[in-house]
C-alpha cells in the first residue's frame, strides 16, 4: 500500500479556489452553452484566464509564473470545469504540454518559451497520439531524421487537443529506428509557423466541443536540434513522467464536471414539483443525489491525496496519477448520468447543462490514457509490491 501523504488546503489555496470559482460562475458559466453549440475555441475565455494569471499557475516564478504546486493547479482546473469543461481544459492542456519543458528543458529552452506561456501570450499543445499509436505509444511512426544541426520531422499526429490553435507543439517522434522499443523516441518543441507544418482535419466530437481536436501534419518540417527536449531516446520516459503530473489535471476536470452536475441537479430538485411537492422530497431522488455527492467527494479527496503524494516525490507517483484519474473519470460519468436522471426528460434536452456535462464527462475516461490503461498501471504497481 502506498503511503498516504496528509494534506490540508492552505488559506492561500482556499482563497485562490474561491476566486477562480467566482470567475467561473460569473464570467465563464454564462458562455458555456454557446461555446458548446458553436464548437469554436473560446478565445475570450483564454484571454480571461491569462488576464487573471490563471494560466501562470503551473510555471516557476523566475519565468513569470506563480509557481503553484500540483494541488493548486488542480483546484483551479476543478473550479473552471464545474462551469465549462472546455475552459478547464485550456489550463489542463497548458500545464500538460509545458511540463516537458519545465521538468526536462535546459535553462535556455525555459527562458525562450516559458515567459510567453506563463503570460498566456502563446499556447502549447502535446502531440504524442497517432492514428495507429494511441494507448500503445511505443508504436509511434513519425520520424525525426537528423540533418546537421536540424531534425527533419515527417508524419502525422491525431486527436491532438488544441493542436489547431497552439503556437507551440511538443512532438514525440522516432529518432533512432534501430533502437529498442521505448528507447527510440525523442521529444521536440515545434513552432507551428514552421514550413511544412499544417493542420489536417478537425474532429467532430461528442463533448468538449469548444476545444478543437486536430490532426497535425508534418511534411519535412525542419526543427533545430536546440528544440529537442532532453537527450535522444529519452522521449518515451519524458512522456511517461509527464503523465504522472498531468493525469491529476484530468481527474480535476472530471471532479469539476461532476460537481457542476451535482449542484444543478440538487437545485433543480428543489424547484421541480411532482405529486404536489418538490421532487427533492422524494426518497428515490434523495438517494440519487446522495450517491452523486458521495461519488464526487470520494473522487475529490483521492485527487487531493494523489496531488500531495506526487508533489512530495512519492516513488509510486504513476500509480497515484492513474488511480485518481480512474476513480474521478468513472465518477464523472456516473454522476452526470444520474444528474440527467434527476431531471428526467428535461435532462435529455440541450436546454439544461447536465446534457452537455454528461457528454463532456465521457472524454475523461478516454484521453491521457483510457480507464483500461489506468487499471493496468495500478495493477502493475500492486503486483510489483506483492
Amino acid at each position: 500500500m502506498s503511503e498516504l501523504r496528509p494534506y490540508r488546503l492552505s488559506d492561500e489555496q482556499v482563497e485562490l479556489r474561491d476566486a477562480v470559482r467566482t470567475v467561473a460562475r460569473e464570467r465563464i458559466a454564462p458562455r458555456a452553452a454557446e461555446v458548446d453549440r458553436l464548437a469554436e475555441f473560446p478565445w475570450d475565455n483564454k484571454e480571461l484566464l491569462a488576464s487573471q494569471d490563471i494560466l501562470a499557475l503551473p510555471f516557476p516564478e523566475r519565468y513569470g509564473g506563480l509557481g503553484a504546486d500540483l494541488l493548486t493547479v488542480c483546484l483551479a482546473i476543478e473550479a473552471l470545469s464545474a462551469a465549462c469543461a472546455t475552459t478547464g481544459l485550456i489550463l489542463a492542456v497548458h500545464e500538460l504540454a509545458s511540463l516537458p519543458i519545465i521538468s526536462k528543458g535546459s535553462d535556455e529552452q525555459r527562458q525562450r518559451w516559458l515567459p510567453d506561456l506563463a503570460a498566456g501570450r502563446t499556447l502549447i499543445s502535446f502531440a504524442i497520439t497517432e492514428s495507429g499509436a494511441g494507448s500503445d505509444a511505443g508504436s509511434i511512426a513519425m520520424r525525426a531524421t537528423r540533418d546537421g544541426d536540424d531534425y527533419v520531422l515527417d508524419g502525422a499526429k491525431r486527436f491532438i487537443t488544441e493542436g489547431s490553435v497552439a503556437d507551440l507543439v511538443v512532438v514525440f517522434a522516432v529518432s533512432d529506428p534501430g533502437a529498442k522499443r521505448h528507447r527510440n523516441l525523442s521529444c521536440f518543441v515545434v513552432e507551428t509557423n514552421r514550413p511544412g507544418f499544417s493542420v489536417g482535419r478537425l474532429e467532430h466530437k461528442m463533448g468538449i466541443r469548444g476545444s478543437p481536436t486536430a490532426e497535425l501534419l508534418f511534411d519535412a518540417v525542419r526543427v533545430p536540434a536546440a528544440n529537442r527536449i532532453g537527450a535522444e531516446g529519452e522521449g518515451f520516459a519524458i512522456a511517461m513522467s509527464t503523465f504522472e503530473r498531468s493525469r491529476p489535471g484530468i481527474a480535476a476536470q472530471a471532479v469539476g464536471i461532476a460537481q457542476g452536475a451535482l449542484e444543478f441537479a440538487a437545485h433543480y430538485a428543489t424547484e421541480r414539483i411532482q405529486f404536489g411537492k418538490p421532487i427533492a422530497e422524494l426518497q428515490m431522488v434523495q438517494a440519487l443525489l446522495a450517491d452523486m455527492d458521495a461519488s464526487t467527494e470520494a473522487a475529490r479527496q483521492l485527487l487531493y491525496a494523489a496531488c500531495a503524494a506526487i508533489e512530495a516525490g512519492d516513488g509510486d507517483a504513476a500509480r497515484w496519477a492513474a488511480v485518481c484519474k480512474l476513480v474521478a473519470g468513472d465518477a464523472a460519468m456516473r454522476v452526470t448520468t444520474d444528474a440527467v436522471q434527476v431531471l428526467g426528460g428535461y435532462g435529455y434536452l440541450g436546454e439544461f447543462p447536465v446534457e452537455r456535462m454528461m457528454r463532456d464527462a465521457k472524454i475523461t475516461q478516454l484521453y491521457e490514457g483510457t480507464q483500461q490503461i489506468q487499471r493496468l498501471v495500478v495493477a502493475r504497481s500492486l503486483l510489483a509490491r506483492s
